[in-house]
């Protein structure tokens, strides 16, 4: 018999605010990749390498703030992480050197990893009823859609009145204002007997001996590399390699006249139809197996990457590609989170998340760097597109050996 509970519940709403919030300002760096180069004279690959930085310690950060909220408490470790998050935005601000820059986005990384999908869809897989929980945890991830919405528009929008610096204090304020959803994280502690009787020790052994583990964290890595790509030099891709917007057409009708802005514009709509796509895989990932689903959509990924990159590139097939990518985007983050629930409880779910999102942040770290170092080097991205298409065909493979089913049972 199911359950009556609620699928909306105060810690759904909550966590879906802060990751909203969170996710807005991460995901809007990609802006800043021109105006930061061109206003210190550095090459692409100085403020790549910072982003980069980033992704790797958010990757580093995430089982480590998984560990605390686990010990200390969910609330400690949000508190932790914005606090860090708004004081690495505020002492960036003020950098005037790459090696200033890339430090500082240390800080912002763990910030983000105390704020973001670690600890916030840990949080919300436990306080969801098991019949609800795929539908949460995309919804949740879905809130990080919406923050893509309107954060890198709104980052190109106070970049016409005020100089990125000021744009970083305004980003500090908001990820703190984050911090009055906290009253409302109260995540029940669900779990089976044997899962609350185990250490966390134990259990982190038993997953890293588990083939299908190291599977699903192998596959997260294609993840991280195409993500962050986009997200850090899309929007200077399509104002550098972009054809030229008619004047009379659509797009100059609702104030896009510029691939820079059409390049901040492509970050939004992949938002929005990630909100789609993200809501839609929690839906298919309660009814159908999961690691076809993640194989299923990094083929898709695959194509669209391929295609894209062997087509003119023109507004139309920006935004096109900008809409496929986008219902693909964060689809595998409820599957995978899911389905490292599924296989091996919710007890630990943050910190063992935490660690397979480690692998999606060394992607992520190599897709940024990567993208600067070899435009730098060739004056093109051809190379890292390609490289991208590569591993997402491998991500699509090696879901494909994962057991699904619980941990438990398969040692019965």
């Amino acid at each position: 018999m199911q359950s009556k509970a609620p699928l909306f519940t105060p810690v759904l709403i909550a966590g879906s605010v802060i990751l909203m919030l969170g996710f807005a300002i991460r995901a809007s760096f990609g802006v800043f990749q021109i105006p930061i180069a061109e206003g210190f004279g550095w090459a692409r690959a100085e403020f790549s390498l910072a982003i980069a930085i980033q992704n790797l310690a958010w990757g580093i950060g995430q089982p480590l703030f998984g560990m605390v909220a686990e010990r200390f408490g969910d609330r400690k470790a949000i508190v932790a992480g914005a606090l860090m998050y708004a004081a690495g935005l505020v002492l960036s601000s003020f950098a005037v050197t790459p090696g200033q820059h890339q430090l500082l986005e240390i800080l912002v990384g763990f910030g983000i990893a105390g704020t973001g999908f670690g600890v916030i869809l840990a949080i919300v897989g436990r306080a969801a009823a098991p019949e609800h929980r795929s539908m949460a945890l995309g919804i949740g991830t879905a809130a990080g859609s919406a923050g893509q919405v309107i954060g890198a528009p709104f980052a190109e929008l106070l970049l016409q009145h005020m100089p990125w610096q000021s744009v970083f204090l305004v980003f500090a304020a908001i990820i703190l204002c984050s911090l009055f959803a906290l009253p409302f994280i109260r995540s029940p502690r669900l779990a089976s007997r044997q899962e609350l009787e185990e250490s966390m020790g134990q259990v982190l052994v038993k997953a890293i001996r588990d083939p299908s583990y190291t599977l699903i964290f192998l596959g997260f890595f294609s993840c991280g590399y195409q993500l962050a790509f986009i997200t850090a030099h899309f929007p200077a891709f399509v104002t550098e390699l972009c054809g030229p917007i008619d004047p009379g057409g659509m797009l100059s009708m609702i104030g896009i006249t510029a691939t820079s802005t059409l390049g901040a514009v492509s970050i939004a709509v992949i938002g929005v139809f990630n909100i789609v796509g993200t809501v839609l895989a929690g839906w298919l990932g309660k009814r159908y197996t999961k690691k076809y689903l993640l194989a299923a959509i990094y083929t898709g990924r695959t194509l669209a990457a391929a295609v894209f990159i062997l087509l003119p590139i023109t507004p139309a097939s920006v935004l096109v590609f900008s809409a496929v990518m986008g219902a693909l985007w964060l689809a595998t983050v409820p599957l995978t989170s899911g389905l490292v629930a599924h296989i091996y409880g919710i007890r630990y779910m943050g910190t063992l998340y935490g660690f397979v999102f480690l692998s999606h942040q060394i992607g992520g770290f190599l897709g940024v760097w990567l993208g600067g170092k070899l435009y730098d080097l060739n004056g093109d991205y051809t190379l890292v597109w390609w490289i991208g298409v590569g591993v997402g065909a491998f991500s699509a493979l090696v879901h494909l050996p994962v057991r699904e089913r619980p941990l438990m049972a398969q040692a019965a």
